[in-house]
């Protein structure tokens, strides 16, 4: 049986305040210069990203563009990490791909340890969706390592949610409930509010056929995402209710949640959630008899399920990773030719010291010669 689709994935927008009012982001910007204003724009990116994605995106790229023009590194590595996900929501992965790689450069460049930990989260993300488990195992490994070294709860809540949901692409469902119970339960003594490990424990007891226990679990998280205006989770969670309700054969309430999932994909341009959404909704059409219906919903499912997933998106991609592979050589032929440049200017300089004392050995001799010389033209006299 295929599991459901919408695991939910922590992305995470570096150097961004969680949950910074937007009004006063919004005044702050008006006065704000410099790399300062690139931080603030790209907090109001966070701040709008689930309500408001055509704001959001116009922000960021605004920060970007400012960064780069002052030379602020750190700015447009979060910038770069931004537009990531923005394109990961649309599901143009190969350009979210793109543009953690920028960011994860620059920030292994200035040796930011948060800033590295966050864009390998987030490229670990996309190896997960291609169904790259072992890279994924590994991003996800060293992003976890990466928080924990930093202290830092909410990366840790993130990291820790993603590793469960690895787990759970590779069937190891009881290693995926630790890692979400562990993250859920971090996320309430911290006092942070995370719908996310409930989601996708409600995803297990999917995959178990338990859609009673699975749909409370998928509401739950519903009415918290709904009360903190994540428009994004919120059409996530839509789709799964409707997905649920859609196996479990109540076709008016599947048809109801997948409706306004639908509505969501296109007022938040988030394509990426679309091809699920479009498959369900086939399958509860021909349920009901409704086959016409059926049929053009299941070409409507597959172009946009190539739109996402397609060869031309997995070819670039591959690209990326070959480009990521050959950056790392490009950096350990450039430490070696580094080491052997000191070596040899350490021989060049042990050269310079003997060719020196030659010299000054052979001006000794030309000296004391030339006295000799001179004190025997003078004894005769």
């Amino acid at each position: 049986m295929k599991k459901i689709l919408f695991s939910f994935i922590l992305l995470i927008c570096f150097g961004v305040t969680f949950g910074s009012p937007v009004d006063s982001l919004e005044n702050a910007l008006k006065t704000a210069e410099g790399d300062k204003k690139v931080k603030v724009m790209n907090e109001l990116f966070r701040a709008y990203i689930n309500s408001d994605p055509v704001k959001a995106i116009g922000y960021t790229r605004e920060a970007l563009n400012l960064a780069t023009s002052i030379n602020d590194q750190k700015g447009m590595a979060a910038s770069y990490n931004n537009i990531g996900i923005s394109y990961k929501n649309q599901g143009a992965l190969d350009m979210a791909l793109e543009n953690y790689m920028k960011s994860s450069e620059i920030y292994t460049a200035i040796q930011n340890g948060e800033g590295i930990a966050t864009s390998k989260n987030n490229i670990a993300n996309i190896y997960m969706l291609k169904k790259d488990y072992s890279q994924a195992l590994k991003y996800f490994e060293e992003s976890n390592n990466g928080f924990i070294a930093l202290g830092n709860p909410e990366r840790i809540i993130g990291s820790m949610n993603n590793l469960g949901n690895l787990h759970s692409e590779l069937q190891l469902y009881d290693q995926a409930l630790t890692y979400y119970t562990e993250a859920f339960k971090m996320s309430e003594k911290s006092g942070l509010v995370f719908a996310d490990p409930l989601t996708n424990i409600g995803n297990l007891f999917y995959i178990q056929k338990n859609y009673q226990r699975a749909i409370g679990y998928y509401v739950r998280a519903l009415d918290m995402v709904k009360k903190q205006n994540d428009r994004i989770s919120e059409l996530a969670l839509l789709a799964n209710i409707g997905e649920v309700y859609t196996k479990a054969n109540q076709p008016g309430e599947a048809q109801r949640y997948l409706d306004q999932a639908t509505v969501l994909t296109t007022e938040l341009n988030a394509s990426f959630y679309l091809p699920q959404i479009l498959k369900s909704s086939a399958v509860n059409y021909s349920r009901q008899g409704k086959m016409k219906d059926a049929y053009e919903t299941m070409v409507k499912y597959d172009e946009a399920r190539e739109k996402v997933y397609g060869e031309e998106s997995s070819r670039r991609i591959a690209q990326m990773n070959v480009a990521l592979e050959l950056q790392e050589r490009e950096k350990e032929v450039e430490a070696l030719q580094m080491d052997d440049k000191i070596k040899t200017l350490r021989l060049r300089n042990t050269q310079i010291v003997i060719t020196a004392i030659v010299i000054a050995l052979v001006a000794i001799l030309a000296s004391a010669n030339l006295i000799f010389l001179r004190k025997r033209i003078r004894a005769p006299k």
